[in-house]
């Protein structure tokens, strides 16, 4: 049995920059991940926004069902080193 691999689920909508970056960084580390449409209006939406305890943008990301927050917070995980271990890439 390898690596525990984590669930990663990340809540993008369409024409949305963060989001385009965001997915980029996840599909460059070659972990599996899931992409769920959640543009404003949607119950997707409300559940991300319940799921992270308020956060009204997107993208919204989780592992393992944890809150990690938006893209921003994504590229200073993995500035700081903190991004692979969390992915069970470490």
């Amino acid at each position: 049995m390898g690596p525990h691999m984590p669930k990663v689920e990340i809540y993008t909508q369409p024409y949305c920059p963060f989001c385009v970056r965001a997915v980029a960084l996840l599909k460059n580390k070659g972990v599996a991940f899931e992409e769920i449409d959640a543009r404003h209006g949607t119950p997707e939406r409300e559940t991300a926004r319940v799921r992270s305890g308020g956060g009204t943008t997107v993208p919204q990301i989780f592992i393992d069902d944890r809150a990690i927050g938006g893209c921003t917070e994504l590229v200073a995980l993995d500035r700081s080193g903190k991004l692979d271990p969390l992915l069970g890439l470490a």
